[in-house]
């Protein structure tokens, strides 16, 4: 049986949900982390206990870890969405992807999930999540 562990999210600040054993996963957290100084994104893998709790508080079903989960406050976002949002706040050339927004949801999502589908083909996987390098120890809400 899991535990229930407090989950401090600083106010204001951003939490992603990421597959913490899939390389592009912890590809995409190592370019946001070098590419946020301010500390606006905090992290948790979503097999930890902490990230299963954020999913049921914000009643986010997912059945195969093949998305990140972008959590706002009470806002929640998935698939391609986290994509374009995580990029348009990190500002500079990457806010140049949230134009791609008004693309169909419905046709970025199938490019997402074909990626998502075959990322651990693509780019393999590890045995186990990634341990965060001790700057950034504290941005992460699983190793607190």
């Amino acid at each position: 049986m899991s535990r229930k562990i407090p989950i401090l999210i600083p106010r204001g600040k951003k939490v992603i949900l990421f597959d913490g054993v899939c390389n592009v996963c912890d590809g995409f957290v190592q370019f946001v982390l070098k590419r946020d100084p301010k500390g606006m994104f905090y992290f948790a893998s979503l097999q930890s206990e902490i990230g299963k709790q954020l999913l049921i508080k914000h009643k986010v079903e997912i059945a195969d870890l093949s998305t990140v989960v972008l959590i706002d406050g009470d806002k929640v976002f998935t698939h391609s969405d986290v994509v374009l949002i995580v990029g348009k706040d990190l500002g500079g050339l990457f806010k140049l992807l949230y134009p791609f927004k008004i693309l169909p949801k419905n046709f970025r999502n199938f490019l997402y999930d074909w990626f998502a589908k075959n990322r651990y083909r693509f780019f393999g996987k590890k045995e186990v999540c990634m341990l965060p390098k001790p700057e950034w120890r504290s941005r992460f809400l699983d190793v607190l």
